[in-house]
């Protein structure tokens, strides 16, 4: 894709875990490494990009030529999302075809600047929009996002099943809402079970990039519009999500290494 190095899926194959938060901090994380990223919101029916970016509902790309459109810019990061071009509140009752075509439209008619890495917050599931992703560009490596319960183990194995099908590798596996922390003394629980992160990864011969925790604020932080890393730039969250970051860039590296000198990170 022109004006991208690298293309990161992060995915779930379930609703409900998390993923759209973990891949906006995870964006912010690499942001503050130093790298330039974006953020292509791929739910067509349920985008929530705008809203967790702070971008105010009814702001419009603006036009770049014929058929062209530059991405918004929200805390360093670029981003394009299906909420930029509708009104938010009415459903998008379209069917796989026309939501695939929609997606096209936004993969293929936004001018990204120069941007080391794009994260693709992928819709549920395993249909018409990640074949069409995986189809029509060069994805570098997927991130699957679970947490612990068994059940959304089982559809995150079909989420790291579908990449590989597509030769797509998956660069690691974080767990959201490894434990549950009282906002008011601090106590930290379990409540989804412990360990399955770490299994899946085992199981699949990736890696366990990290866990987050199910904490109040940071679900206030996104709704809010200023995501963890932003709210809370020296946190114990951010630092882990930077830990995240820093092994999504390496794999990529390494990746690249391995594929030649010509796709890389800019200085």
């Amino acid at each position: 894709m022109e004006g991208v190095k690298h293309i990161v899926a992060v995915a779930s194959g379930k609703g409900g875990v998390g993923k759209s938060t973990v891949t906006v901090n995870l964006a912010l994380a690499m942001a503050a490494e130093g790298y330039r990223v974006g953020i292509l919101d791929a739910d067509i029916h349920g985008p929530s990009q705008a809203q967790m970016l702070g971008i105010e509902e009814g702001t419009r790309p603006e036009a770049a030529g014929e058929n062209r459109m530059k991405p918004l810019r929200a805390h360093g990061l670029q981003a394009m999302s299906m909420a930029f071009m509708v009104d938010t509140r009415e459903p998008m009752v379209w069917r796989g075809p026309m939501v695939a075509g929609a997606f096209q439209q936004l993969l293929t008619q936004t001018v990204w600047d120069d941007l080391d890495v794009l994260f693709v917050d992928m819709p549920p599931g395993t249909g018409d929009i990640q074949l069409t992703l995986a189809q029509k560009v060069p994805v570098d490596g997927a991130v699957i996002v679970t947490t612990p319960q068994d059940i959304a183990l089982l559809d995150a194995r079909k989420g790291i099943e579908m990449f590989r099908k597509v030769n797509v590798p998956v660069l690691g596996v974080v767990e959201n809402m490894s434990l549950h922390v009282c906002s008011s003394c601090g106590h930290r629980e379990p409540i989804f079970g412990e360990g399955g992160g770490e299994r899946i990864a085992e199981e699949y011969d990736t890696r366990l990039l990290g866990r987050l925790p199910l904490a109040l604020a940071i679900r206030e932080q996104a709704d809010g519009g200023r995501p963890t890393v932003i709210a809370e730039p020296e946190g114990e969250t951010t630092a882990t999500l930077c830990g995240m970051a820093r092994q999504v860039a390496r794999r990529l590296e390494d990746a690249a290494t391995d594929e030649g000198p010509e796709i890389s990170f800019s200085d």
